[in-house]
């Protein structure tokens, strides 16, 4: 068993296995040996402790996080599991809250998942949307909106090309960073010329 604290000098004791789906405590129980000392957690309370640990021991059998380099994959899509979904269902105070705890303490999966949830969220919404949605002030005037709206415009009809960039949202028109979306081979580079 491992006795953590929270930054409202709450204590928990859960299994070591639950504690260790946390890299941090992991790597605090390895540098510490056993020890009936609580782990202090000075960056999250005992609300928030309490649904991170709700989530490490449903998953604590789940093999550990994989290479940052191997899950580029799964990073690209934004599908949560039924019970990740039902699990993260929380007000929004608390969203952010997981997701700062999660990654305070290198909890990936559970970081992916915040950060999935605020993704779907997103999508498909204007900036306006946006701003509504998380109460942000939009602190450009209606000039300067205005001005960068046709600035964005402006640059894709600026370069046009020949062939549409491999890119799907960029079709027909130059893009800033069409040398990152696709490179083409030296016939096809000849061809646009």
């Amino acid at each position: 068993m491992v006795s953590l604290t929270t930054s409202d000098n709450e204590q928990f004791t859960v299994d070591r296995d639950v504690a260790e789906r946390s890299v941090l405590i992991k790597q605090m129980l390895e540098d510490i040996g056993d020890t009936e000392q609580p782990i202090p957690l000075p960056n999250v309370s005992s609300n928030v402790l309490k649904k991170v640990l709700e989530y490490c021991s449903h998953h604590r059998s789940d093999p550990p996080a994989p290479a940052d380099d191997a899950e580029e994959s799964r990073r690209r899509t934004t599908d949560i599991s039924d019970w990740d979904a039902k699990f993260i269902q929380v007000d929004q105070e608390m969203l952010f809250e997981i997701i700062l705890a999660a990654n305070y303490l290198d909890i990936k999966p559970l970081l992916d998942v915040g950060c999935k949830t605020v993704a779907n969220m997103i999508k498909g919404k204007t900036p306006e949307e946006i701003r509504k949605l998380f109460n942000i002030q939009n602190d450009f005037s209606p000039e300067e909106e205005a001005q960068i709206r046709k600035e964005n415009v402006s640059i894709r009809h600026q370069f046009p090309c020949k062939r549409t960039c491999q890119a799907e949202h960029v079709t027909d028109f130059y893009h800033p960073y069409r040398s990152l979306l696709s490179v083409p081979d030296q016939q096809e580079w000849a061809e646009d010329r």
